[in-house]
């Protein structure tokens, strides 16, 4: 447990950040995984939003270091091959 003021500070701003965090990789891992559903299903429309609203996720959560800008590039690249491969319907 802390004893200083400044140490008390500190592990109060180490929790709220981990507690952001964690927050924005859970939106993020919720936004990839509702992308992949809209590819299982076949539906391009669908997967084509659900893109658009995971990539700007990925980019945001590189560009705050949750993850690192080249984890970034493969995860939008592996989605626009998912989305290539699908037929427009």
């Amino acid at each position: 447990m802390a004893n200083k003021k400044s140490s008390i500070k500190r592990d109060q701003l180490i929790k709220k950040a981990n507690a952001k965090n964690k927050a924005s990789k859970t939106l993020l891992k919720t936004n990839l995984k509702k992308f992949s559903t809209a590819v299982a299903d076949g539906d391009r429309k669908a997967a084509e939003s659900a893109y658009n609203v995971a990539a700007k996720t990925v980019d945001r959560a590189a560009t705050k270091n949750l993850i690192h800008k080249n984890n970034a590039a493969h995860k939008k690249s592996s989605m626009a091959r998912a989305l290539n491969t699908l037929e427009a319907k």
